[in-house]
């Protein structure tokens, strides 16, 4: 993970705080927290890669990056509060380092979109950005996205089968009952098509399931 650690001094110096290495180190130690079959330090990766491809598009790039540095720190498929108790961590991490207090706010507030709730969209472009970046693994290649489901099933293997294959399927319908999946037009023209196909053919194999 030396690039990752060379990303996070750079955010740093960006921002104009200290190099926090022990903070690094405990985001480390959260994404490598059992059972994080999916949310872990490749999807950090991931989403700071689609980031890059559209940084220039947002309005405060860097608070972008440090939310999705720990949108998932607090991590727990039982837990129904995960981005809140996430975007306390970064916010009290912001905070801790005397950073701008707006800047804790916004980092907290992207945070929060991230839950993917349909009756609190993104409303400015960061926020379009970031729920987009976070959704980008819908539209990937159809062996990706079935690898995908796979890991978030392991996140859930508490979750009894009869159950899962009824309700996963839910929660993929949510999707594809929206205008767009994505907010954004870069993200629209990019993964719009595929992320349909990937949910209505993932659907159907539950549904085969029964």
């Amino acid at each position: 993970m030396a690039d990752l650690e060379a990303r996070w001094r750079a955010l740093c110096v960006r921002l104009h705080l200290p190099p926090d290495l022990d903070q690094l180190d405990w985001l480390r130690g959260a994404h490598r927290t059992p059972p994080r079959a999916y949310h872990n330090l490749d999807h950090v990766s991931a989403c700071l890669t689609e980031l890059d491809a559209v940084r220039h598009l947002a309005d405060e790039p860097d608070a972008i990056e440090v939310a999705l540095w720990f949108h998932d720190s607090v991590y727990n498929s039982r837990y129904a509060e995960n981005e809140e108790a996430s975007a306390i961590m970064a916010k009290g991490w912001l905070d801790d380092s005397c950073a701008p207090a707006d800047l804790g706010m916004t980092v907290a507030e992207l945070i929060f979109k991230t839950k993917h709730d349909p009756a609190d969209p993104p409303e400015t472009r960061d926020q379009q950005i970031i729920v987009d970046v976070d959704l980008a693994i819908l539209g990937q290649a159809p062996d990706v996205f079935a690898a995908y489901e796979d890991r978030i099933r392991e996140e859930y293997d508490w979750v009894a089968w009869k159950i899962y294959r009824v309700k996963r399927p839910e929660i993929l319908s949510r999707f594809l009952q929206r205008e767009r999946i994505y907010f954004t037009e870069e993200f629209c023209d990019r993964y719009e098509a595929a992320a349909r196909s990937n949910l209505h053919r993932s659907i159907e194999r539950f549904k085969a399931s029964t």
